[in-house]
Formats: structure tokens, C-alpha cells, sequence
């Protein structure tokens, strides 16, 4: 064999792809820019799931196990309007499952439940960010406030301001550089305080009556306000479950319009993937499932979290209904199972180059990416995948013409991150972890390519099927 067979050779998407597949490419890629314009939080990604789980013939897991469950089923579960796991039925589940892991939780700014206050002439909403964001990029940007919040008539009010052009939107304010000489001399995470992160809300007192002039007026006319719209008190704040997220739809970038700028990348690049492709599979010889999950910003905690076990009591129920349940045929099932756990994953930033290693390091446009450990420095909190299953998932890829490229979270001592992977790893099942490698990861606003996200939904549908 010639010396330059042997060495390996990488050429991107763009150049690999056909008019055809150019097309699709973009078709899907305005699909999934709806969903992230749709979809802000948790709850509306579940939302948005479940409706379309339910046009291609998916019926809830409560309805499904009322008669035995057979091969070509389709079931969903929604856990608590924040999870979501989609399964099309195999031949025999005891045999284990295909399934891709994702979650719809991003970084964000979720309101305290004392949140209101006035100041300055301004009404402000007091916040407490969620995740790993960088505080610094928060002030000064347009912002939205969605949420569920109950009246004092127990009724359930969804919020979902800032997104038409018909909306006010919301702010958060920054020192001018005219006096910032103090803020210049601290470290950049310094900068801005998690306590700074107060969100304009109105500063008119007109209309107030004399009474009130010199009492929080503005205060008590965005309370007013409030009532009058929505039914809300003071005091319904401390039970409300409120999120503030930027403002801008998901865009076109470039010239070209070959890269979507959009809030929440990480990690509904992924879970959108992993949507359209459980959407598409029929009949699989093994159970094909798609999770959908929250909290994997904050550790993976939480009762709608992968740590919560809900989807291990799903196919336990799945089990029961055909009246075969015990506790070894679940735990074989899971055991037998094998992962991608679809989580993003940091792209080579030519501003950036200091903090990756470029040979290891995933590209823009080259496809999805497969990582085969993550955890920081020594590989620590990561799944380290083996050897036999990346062979496998190779070969899946290669038979689909999947595009793919490896990655790793920048250089060995600089940083790092962790996924779902190593919780579905727990159960002794097959992990590793694949998914779209994106630029400014955590901002509010974050970068991928239409050709990585095209070709991660490919690659969840070869292994889904």
C-alpha cells in the first residue's frame, strides 16, 4: 500500500456533500432554528417534543401500557413537562436498546422569589443565574422573560414576554467606560457580580396616586400592572418558576448563510437531532429511544434530571404491561444497551487557539463529533469509552456515509466538562459521547454550522435504526 493511503485524510461537509444534500442541509436547519425560536426553556422543548411525538403516531406510556406492547410501538413519556423519553419498540427489549441521550436545559437567568424591587427610579427583578455562564455577557443585551408563575386562584399562568416585536423586552444595565476605571482592574469574572444581574423592568410613576408618590411607585404600578394582565400578586413570585433568556431569534450567519447564531445550542443542537431522528425510524430490531432530559447544567440533579431515574421505571413499565417485569430483565435491558450520549462539544476558534490542542481538537463543518472521554484534567467524572463499541459506532457511520471527526474538550490542563454519558454508563451499557462542536459555548447567544447539526441528526438516525 502506498504511503499516502495509509495516512488519514480529512475533507469537510461542505465538500463531501451533493445539491441534493446541500439543500436538505438548509431545509433542516430552518426547522431547527423554529424549534430553538419556540422552544427557550425546558418546559416549552417538552412541549414542543411531546406535539410532535404525537403527529407521527407516538401515544403517552400511561395510554400504551393499559394493552401488551408489541414490535413497532411508539411511546412517549413526559416526566414532569421537563424530560421527555421517546421509544420505538424492538423485537426484544431484554436484548438492550439503541438510545440517544440529550438534554434541553441551557444557562440562563432564573428569577429569586423575592424577585421585585425598586431603585433609582428604576423597578428591577433580582436573578440567580443557572449553569456555567459568564456573567460578563449578560448586561446590555435584549432579554426575555418566560416562565410559569400561579395566581392566588390557583390558576396556571404562562409568561412568554419579549419575543414579538409587539413585546417589550427587558435589560440588564453595565458601567460606562467613562467610569469604569475600578472594573477595569479586576479580573474579567469579577467584573460583573451574580448579585449585579438585576433586570430592568419599568421606571414610569405616571398615573400613580398621591397616596403612593413617595412609597415604591413604580414598584406598585409594575405590580398593578401585573394584576390587571395576568391575575398576579407580590406573593405569587415565591412559588413561581420564572427564566430569563435572551431575546433574539435564531439567525442565519455569514454571507453565506452557512451558520445559525441562536440562544441555548447547548444542548437543543443536539436534542432537536435527536428528535427528528426517533421521529423517523420504524420498526428497529432493537428499541430505539430518545432522551430528552434537564438539569444536566447544574450536575444532573433534580427529579427531571437523567439521575432520576425515571426512565429506568419506564421500561420497567414498559416490562409489566406485557406482563414478563422483573428487576433482571430491566437491569439486562439497560445493561445491554448502547449510547451516544448527544452532547456538544468546543470547535477549533481561530481567536481562541491557545486553549485547544489543534490535532485533537474538533473543526467547524467537519461533521459530529465523537468524544471519547471528557471529564477534566486526568479524565476525572468522565465516561471513557472502550475500545470495541467506537468500533462499532464506526462502522454504522461508515455504512451510512455519516460525516464524523473526533474532539476533545481543549487542552489537558486547561479546563474540561461532563455530559449525561457517565449516568447511562452506570447501568454497565455501551457510552460514548457524539455531538455537534460549536463556538461560544454558554454565551447567551452561541455558533454552530448547518453542516455539523445536518450531520449530527444523520448520525443519531444510523444508530437510532
Amino acid at each position: 500500500m502506498d504511503y499516502k493511503d495509509l495516512e488519514m485524510k480529512k475533507k469537510s461537509v461542505w465538500q463531501q456533500i451533493d445539491q441534493n444534500e446541500f439543500k436538505e442541509l438548509h431545509e433542516y436547519s430552518d426547522r431547527y432554528k423554529n424549534f430553538l425560536d419556540e422552544a427557550k426553556t425546558e418546559r416549552e422543548a417538552t412541549t414542543y417534543i411531546v406535539r410532535e411525538a404525537q403527529k407521527h403516531g407516538f401515544v403517552s406510556l400511561e395510554e400504551a401500557i393499559k394493552s401488551p406492547i408489541k414490535k413497532g410501538d411508539k411511546i412517549y413519556l413526559n416526566n414532569k413537562g421537563k424530560s421527555a423519553a421517546l421509544f420505538v419498540i424492538g423485537e426484544n427489549l431484554e436484548e438492550g436498546m439503541n438510545i440517544v441521550g440529550s438534554h434541553i436545559d441551557v444557562p440562563r437567568l432564573d428569577l429569586k422569589q423575592n424577585p421585585l424591587y425598586e431603585d433609582s427610579e428604576l423597578a428591577l427583578l433580582k436573578t440567580h443565574y443557572y449553569g456555567g455562564i459568564r456573567k460578563y455577557q449578560w448586561p446590555t443585551i435584549q432579554l426575555a422573560i418566560h416562565g410559569v408563575i400561579y395566581n392566588q386562584k390557583g390558576e396556571k399562568i404562562e409568561l412568554r414576554i419579549g419575543e414579538d416585536d409587539s413585546d417589550p423586552v427587558f435589560f440588564i444595565n453595565d458601567l460606562l467606560p467613562h467610569l469604569g476605571a475600578d472594573q477595569n482592574q479586576k479580573k474579567l469574572g469579577e467584573g460583573i457580580e451574580g448579585e449585579q444581574l438585576n433586570v430592568v423592568v419599568g421606571h414610569s410613576s405616571f398615573g400613580i396616586d398621591e397616596e403612593n408618590a413617595d412609597k415604591s411607585p413604580i414598584k406598585k404600578l409594575i405590580l398593578k400592572y401585573l394584576y390587571e394582565k395576568y391575575g398576579i400578586i407580590e406573593e405569587d413570585f415565591q412559588i413561581a418558576e420564572i427564566e430569563v433568556v435572551p431575546s433574539a431569534k435564531a439567525r442565519d450567519v455569514g454571507f453565506d448563510r452557512s451558520l445559525i447564531a441562536g440562544h441555548g445550542h447547548d444542548d437543543r443542537v443536539c436534542s432537536y437531532a435527536n428528535l427528528e431522528a426517533i421521529l423517523e425510524v420504524e420498526n428497529p430490531q432493537r428499541t430505539a429511544v430518545a432522551l430528552i432530559v434537564d438539569k444536566e447544567e447544574i450536575g444532573s440533579v433534580g427529579n427531571a434530571s437523567m439521575s432520576s431515574h425515571f426512565f429506568e421505571d419506564a421500561v420497567a413499565e414498559i416490562f409489566n404491561a406485557n406482563g414478563n417485569y422483573s428487576e433482571i430483565s430491566v437491569r439486562r435491558a439497560l445493561r445491554n444497551s448502547k449510547v451516544l450520549s448527544a452532547d456538544v462539544t468546543v470547535a477549533l476558534d481561530p481567536d481562541h487557539k491557545e486553549v485547544s490542542e489543534p490535532l485533537n481538537s474538533a473543526k467547524m463543518g467537519y461533521g459530529v463529533a465523537m468524544a471519547k472521554y471528557t471529564g477534566v484534567r486526568g479524565k476525572g467524572g468522565s465516561n471513557d469509552a472502550n475500545a470495541e463499541f467506537l468500533q462499532e459506532v464506526r462502522e454504522i457511520f461508515k455504512k451510512h456515509n455519516i460525516i464524523w471527526q473526533t474532539g476533545e474538550l481543549g487542552k489537558v490542563d486547561q479546563g474540561g466538562g461532563g455530559t449525561i454519558a457517565y449516568i447511562l454508563a452506570e447501568y454497565g451499557a455501551e457510552v460514548v459521547d457524539m455531538g455537534t462542536p460549536m463556538l461560544s459555548m454558554h454565551a447567551p447567544v452561541e455558533l454552530v454550522s448547518k453542516a455539523d447539526a445536518y450531520m449530527t441528526k444523520k448520525s443519531y438516525k444510523a444508530f437510532l435504526s
